[in-house]
């Protein structure tokens, strides 16, 4: 596993889960709610932290570190910039509340690839798509995309496209994809592997 000194978790959970008609944190798989499937994750990967951003009082009483989102409904972009302000590790792995499948090892991976080259930020692709939602970053990044969240910018890809970045096709990518629907987590139950930590 990738040495815990050298990056922090980070769970956003601000999302209005419209789609989904539920708080998506708060969506359990093999009796685990999502938010903390997630923050196991992080932990297991070796994260020296992990502070869950956003989400109402139910999910701050699931985890150990939790803050307030500084702009509901803002968007990402906003709340990333609130994570990295707040922490003081050099790499920051932030991921999304909803991802049924994430695992440590593409955790590791993502800030494998970072650290060993110059890039801002490492991100995961599926489909020649970028997630955005399950990213390694640099701390060096924040006063860009600070900078893009004062001028009004939501979008992490627009905000980050000064950036450089190196992209990383995940071995599994399902462990990377989000769930926006309530049919969307049907496809995940036969996945019902147990978090190793409840937190």
């Amino acid at each position: 596993m990738t040495d815990a000194s050298s990056f922090a978790g980070v769970v956003l959970a601000g999302g209005a889960s419209r789609r989904m008609g539920s708080d998506k944190a708060l969506l359990t798989l093999g009796g685990r709610p999502l938010v903390l499937r997630a923050t196991n994750a992080l932990r297991d990967a070796g994260a020296a932290s992990v502070v869950v951003v956003g989400g109402g009082a139910a999910v701050a009483a699931l985890v150990d570190d939790h803050v307030a989102d500084a702009a509901p409904g803002a968007g990402p972009l906003v709340a990333l910039v609130q994570s990295l302000e707040r922490v003081a590790a050099p790499v920051v792995v932030a991921v999304a509340c909803d991802l049924p499948a994430i695992e440590p090892s593409e955790i590791s991976r993502l800030v494998e690839v970072l650290e060993a080259g110059p890039a801002a930020v490492a991100v995961s692709v599926v489909d020649g798509r970028r997630q955005w939602l399950h990213a390694a970053w640099r701390r060096g990044a924040l006063p860009e995309l600070a900078a893009a969240a004062a001028a009004g910018e939501r979008s992490l890809h627009r905000a980050a496209a000064g950036l450089v970045i190196v992209e990383v096709e995940p071995a599994d990518p399902d462990a990377v994809r989000d769930v926006d629907r309530p049919h969307d987590l049907a496809r995940y139950a036969e996945r019902r592997d147990e978090p190793r930590r409840v937190r």
